[in-house]
């Protein structure tokens, strides 16, 4: 890496996650954030390169907390269309159920370069659909992340519980217990990478109570703290789930989490919508992350996270676009957009600002995912940086870059710096084929939806 500094001069807006002045913007230096730079001033170090950024707004690099990649295969599938959760997952299981490894690499591929293109250098994902034949499928998503240059977590996903035990998911696409803890382990061992600057990490994650048993739940959870990783699951997103976890363990969902050893600062939870004020402040208090999924939330009409409430009592919010078929759309900066205007309508416009939603797709994300290096502008951190262009048609008139980057609609970075290197130039990656990866990937979507159907 170089040890030549770069200066990212003079951004029309920068946000930095905290409250530091960078108005003349940032210095780089090999992988990290060597100075902040005042506005009315000019860099201490002495500086190689610049970039006029006078037109450009500078964020860190966004960071998605919850995904399923493989769902870009199966956008606005017309079976699953307009329907709640439970009835959109059961149709969409005989899908998923003839997913192969080729299908995997290209989702995923396609998955993170649409993440990367809104401005997400980290992204998080959730795999837990291992029928016969893919139960490699996370070594193949750690292939297709790096030919990406992104960062990952990984979640090794589970389901145990079919539809013959009382489960949601058929059994063609659940595996046995001891295989799902043996291959968690192994990947653990072969791909968790602990240092500050890692680009790939692993994190187990049962997909939800409706989908594992209890003897999993407890298993995996004893699993990630013997090795000192992450758990994730799907908690409290629909009114339909409190009632299978009251009929089936006689607790609602945070008592059963509670139960299995879950309640935890080492655990983070997709959407978070249905709980009560006493769940919110345990939430809190055992500083447990919450990944906000507005657009998917909205999509399913399955309801509104109660996101300062649960900032308020101790949890800490990251910002996710959920899978590419309960959202139809992986865009980052569309998704902090989504989060403004849905939670205005809760909180209102004073409470809910720009910032605010940025805070959760950055700093809020680095601390769901405990990337204590990652999601804020300072001296040392990475240096992972999104520069967003205001040459566009609805950026024109804007008095306020920053509001306007959220408010107006951005949906595509101009570059996209990780570790210190460009991975995105003039809105293209550097490496990937755009249209070779989209025509591999329809191919592959034709043949996984006509299968179901045949």
């Amino acid at each position: 890496m170089s040890n030549k500094t770069l200066w990212l001069k003079s951004p029309a807006a920068i946000y930095t996650g905290n409250e530091s002045n960078a108005g003349n913007g940032l210095v780089i230096q090999g992988t990290k954030i060597i100075e902040l730079v005042p506005s009315g001033h000019t860099p201490i170090s002495k500086i190689d390169h610049y970039i006029d950024c006078s037109n450009s707004v500078l964020t860190p690099g966004l960071i998605n907390t919850h995904h399923h990649f493989y769902q870009t295969l199966t956008r606005c599938v017309p079976g699953a269309i307009n329907k709640p959760l439970f009835p959109w997952l059961k149709y969409l299981y005989k899908v998923w159920a003839h997913l192969d490894e080729d299908m995997i690499y290209s989702a995923t591929r396609l998955a993170g370069l649409e993440l990367m293109l809104s401005g997400a250098t980290c992204i998080a994902d959730h795999h837990y659909v291992f029928p016969r034949g893919l139960e490699n499928a996370i070594d193949i998503q750690v292939e297709a992340i790096k030919s990406l240059g992104c960062r990952a977590t990984l979640t090794r996903g589970s389901m145990s519980l079919g539809e013959s035990a009382g489960g949601l998911p058929p059994d063609s696409v659940i595996q046995n217990e001891d295989t799902i803890l043996e291959d968690s382990q192994r990947l653990i061992n072969q791909y968790h990478d602990r240092d500050d600057d890692a680009f790939i990490q692993i994190a187990l994650a049962p997909c939800s109570p409706f989908s594992v048993s209890t003897e999993l739940m407890k298993d995996t959870a004893t699993l990630a703290s013997q090795n000192k990783v992450l758990l994730h699951t799907h908690l409290a997103e629909t009114e339909d789930e409190n009632s299978f976890c009251l009929r089936e363990y006689g607790m609602r969902p945070l008592d059963y989490l509670e139960s299995c050893n879950w309640l935890n600062s080492h655990t983070w939870l997709a959407h978070g919508i249905h709980f009560t004020n006493e769940e919110i402040q345990r939430l809190g208090k055992a500083n447990v992350g919450i990944a906000h999924c507005p657009s998917s939330n909205m999509l399913l009409a399955s309801g509104i996270c109660p996101t300062i409430e649960l900032e308020n009592a101790g949890c800490n919010i990251g910002l996710a676009v959920d899978g590419s078929a309960s959202n139809d759309c992986s865009n980052m900066i569309q998704e902090a957009r989504q989060s403004l205007l849905q939670q205005r309508l809760r909180y209102g416009a004073e409470v809910i600002t720009a910032e605010k939603v940025l805070s959760f797709a950055t700093k809020g994300s680095a601390a769901v995912l405990q990337r204590p290096s990652l999601g804020e502008f300072k001296p040392g951190q990475q240096a992972d940086i999104a520069m967003f262009s205001l040459n566009e048609l609805r950026f024109s008139g804007v008095g306020s870059p920053l509001d306007a980057l959220v408010t107006c609609g951005a949906y595509k970075v101009e570059k996209l710096m990780i570790a210190g290197k460009w991975v995105v130039e003039d809105e293209q990656h550097r490496t990937i084929e755009v249209a070779k990866l989209m025509s591999q990937h329809q191919d592959l979507a034709r043949k996984l939806q006509n299968s179901a159907i045949n």
